[in-house]
């Protein structure tokens, strides 16, 4: 089967014939294979499809940070046959650098369910001097300025925003770098050609594991559970950031309200599973807290409404 696009059959929750009855849905992650919504996704789709006694497949759409893939479901025909499984930044942050546009992303898209918390780690290219966080500020400042790189998923991405602040916080001038997702954006940091990405827990745990990248910090309040050696970048000098994220189940806002509500029991249902959680727990990432769909939609709006505000703070525009 193609890399970019999976079929995963339903079981036996629903009877054969209801199950058959139902046409396939398809669940569209906005990254290229191999990111951490990507590989979080994939995990999640077969425990949806067993939950709605329904096929699921996987439909890879990148590009834009995401945008592209979010738009297309957010245009798609509210029938019940597609859903969006976005980070955060898809639905709060980067509709708001798409100047032309026009459309409103986060309106026309109905949250489902929230699936997942997270936070970054700083995953630099393991042949650079530095191995702790203040050695890497150090090394920056005394390199020319954008002489050390960061990739990411695209501008806007958390891993972009993380880069900024950083940047910032560090003193030094960082080059942006720019990938269709966090997959071929950390794998460049492997090659070495580039300095180091704000990763995602799930596609950077194996590589530091494996000593293809060196971890210097996480950037949640507390350690992960997968990395419990690796400090937060308050306890490695560097307070005052805390950068997370969140996964979560969208559908055209026009899908019947019948329909909205079997996807949000079907997703609260796979999102608990413990096989699903114990997923989540080995790639760095938390179970979401259980929220009704308002609960879910009204915290999307509030961080959508904050980070109209601080795009516009921090200048942050397509490049």
């Amino acid at each position: 089967m193609s890399l970019t696009r999976r079929t995963l059959l339903a079981t036996t929750l629903a009877t054969p014939a209801l199950a058959q009855s139902r046409p396939p849905i398809t669940l569209v992650v906005p990254y290229a294979a191999g990111g951490g919504t990507d590989i979080v996704g994939r995990e999640f789709a077969p425990h949806l499809s067993e939950a709605l006694g329904q096929t699921v497949v996987v439909d890879n759409r990148g590009g834009a940070a995401g945008h592209v893939g979010s738009m297309s479901v957010a245009r798609a025909r509210p029938d019940g046959t597609t859903l969006l499984f976005a980070v955060s930044t898809n639905i709060v942050v980067n509709p708001h650098l798409q100047r032309g546009d026009r459309f409103d992303l986060a309106a026309a898209l109905g949250a489902v369910a929230q699936v997942s918390l997270y936070q970054y780690v700083l995953a630099l290219d393991p042949r650079l001097p530095p191995t702790n966080l203040m050695e890497l500020a150090a090394y920056g400042r005394a390199r020319p300025a954008g002489d050390l790189t960061y990739s990411s998923a695209g501008v806007g991405s958390n891993n972009h925003l993380a880069g900024l602040l950083f940047s910032e916080a560090a003193g030094f001038q960082m080059e942006h770098v720019s990938y269709r997702g966090t997959g071929p954006a950390l794998l460049d940091v492997v090659a070495g050609r580039v300095s180091m990405n704000f990763s995602s827990p799930p596609p950077a745990v194996p590589l530091i594991r494996e000593g293809k990248l060196r971890a210097l910090a996480v950037t949640g309040a507390t350690r992960l559970s997968a990395l419990p050696d690796v400090p937060t970048l308050a306890e490695a000098g560097m307070p005052g950031i805390v950068i997370t994220g969140w996964h979560g189940v969208f559908a055209p806002v026009q899908t019947p309200a019948a329909e909205m509500e079997r996807f949000e029991q079907a997703a609260k249902i796979a999102a608990q599973r413990s096989d699903f959680i114990q997923k989540l727990e080995r790639d760095g990432l938390e179970a979401a807290p259980v929220r009704s769909r308002a609960e879910f939609g009204a915290m999307v709006r509030d961080e959508n409404a904050f980070w109209a505000n601080k795009v516009r703070e921090l200048n942050i525009r397509l490049e």
